[in-house]
């Protein structure tokens, strides 16, 4: 009697099959690594905004301009940036200051999508003229056009900004 040395042809093939069924079953949750990290890179924005917001409104109520739906407050050396109604404005450039980031339309991290203008007329570098809600969109740079995050500013004195939700990783 011969005794048997290796494996069969077939029970290589079963293997390789159960194998690839693992594979495929078990791919999916390795994939969409890429979405998980923007979704986690949007929230820590929307964080971050929301920490440049507490300061920039304890800075207008120290100005005493917290109630106004139009001020300028300096945030630091040589560094102002428009409020209304003591928090920022949906502009790229007061983000810009008050958050330390760079947006712009390639080459940057941060892409800014668009901006509601705010302005009645030509446009001031200063203070913006009215107070009509405006909105700015937030996306990584490379990042799909459904992984955004949206902030839209105070509409009066006793409202605070608000922002989208958070995608989630699907979208991103």
């Amino acid at each position: 009697m011969k005794t048997q040395n290796g494996f069969t042809l077939i029970e290589l093939v079963v293997v390789i099959i159960i194998l690839g069924i693992l594979a495929v079953t078990a791919a999916p949750k390795f994939i969409n690594l890429q979405g998980d990290a923007r979704v986690s890179t949007l929230q820590g924005m929307k964080a971050a905004i929301q920490g440049s917001n507490s300061l920039v409104y304890s800075k207008s109520a120290i100005s005493s301009v917290e109630r106004q739906d139009a001020a300028t407050v300096n945030i630091g050396i040589g560094t102002d940036v428009n409020v209304a109604y003591g928090y920022l404005l949906a502009t790229e450039d007061d983000f810009e200051e008050a958050l330390d980031v760079v947006f712009a339309l390639t080459g940057a991290d941060w892409v800014v999508d668009g901006t509601t203008d705010r302005t009645a007329g030509t446009p001031t570098a200063d203070t913006p003229t009215n107070a009509v809600p405006g909105t700015i969109t937030i996306r990584q740079t490379g990042a799909p056009t459904t992984c955004v995050l949206t902030y839209s500013e105070a509409v009066n004195g006793t409202s605070s900004p608000t922002f989208s939700d958070v995608p989630d990783a699907n979208d991103c």
